[in-house]
């Protein structure tokens, strides 16, 4: 039986949901800004689309994951957010093609893995910066790279994520992911191969 004072129960729940919302705050000072720049970049530079989606994804890791540690927060927020861009994508492609419902139409791109492709380690993106590239330069650079390559890229560059936990934010194999992440270099170190000789090829 439970003897605790009801007043004392309704306290323990208002505290825990006080503590709950200053986690989620300060969880979002932290991600906020990197998580906007990766949606600018899927969404070609759509700032107020890419505010959307962030915000949207908040809401929903708030609704349903409030009460799970913080540290689990991260991989959570990041599969919220692609499934919040695919379905921004999906929503976009209908109005652009009312009758591509029709026929079949696949939105990742490249997403059979290239076999052999080493999992290369993550890059820190301020590594271009020490050769004079600015961080400008980088998202243009990053915003000409097909999707799934952009997603590759910065999970892993960006936030660090190893690649079964990209992989899985992803919903896509660990191949797939090494694969993306491979081209996604590549494709930077060709675009900005020009700005700084110093960038060189990727090996292949």
């Amino acid at each position: 039986m439970d003897v605790a004072p009801k007043h004392a129960q309704s306290q323990d729940a208002s505290m825990l949901k006080r503590t709950s919302e200053q986690r989620l705050k300060v969880f979002m000072q932290e991600v906020t800004g990197r998580a906007l720049v990766m949606m600018e970049s899927a969404t070609q530079g759509q700032h107020g689309i890419a505010m959307d989606l962030v915000q949207e994804a908040f809401i929903a890791l708030h609704g349903a994951y409030s009460d799970r540690p913080s540290e689990q927060w991260y991989p959570l927020f990041y599969t919220i957010l692609n499934n919040k861009l695919h379905d921004w994508r999906r929503r976009e492609m209908r109005r652009a093609h009312p009758f591509s419902f029709f026929k079949k139409v696949s939105l990742d791109d490249e997403d059979l893995a290239v076999q052999d492709v080493v999992d290369e380690s993550a890059l820190n993106p301020l590594e271009f910066l020490d050769q004079a590239v600015t961080a400008e330069e980088i998202q243009a650079a990053i915003q000409q790279l097909p999707l799934r390559q952009q997603q590759a890229f910065m999970l892993r560059a960006w936030e660090g994520f190893d690649t079964q936990t990209t992989a899985h934010i992803m919903n896509c194999s660990e191949g797939s992911v090494k694969t993306h992440y491979h081209r996604a270099i590549q494709g930077l170190r060709a675009t900005l191969a020009h700005l700084n000789p110093h960038l060189g090829g990727s090996s292949t």
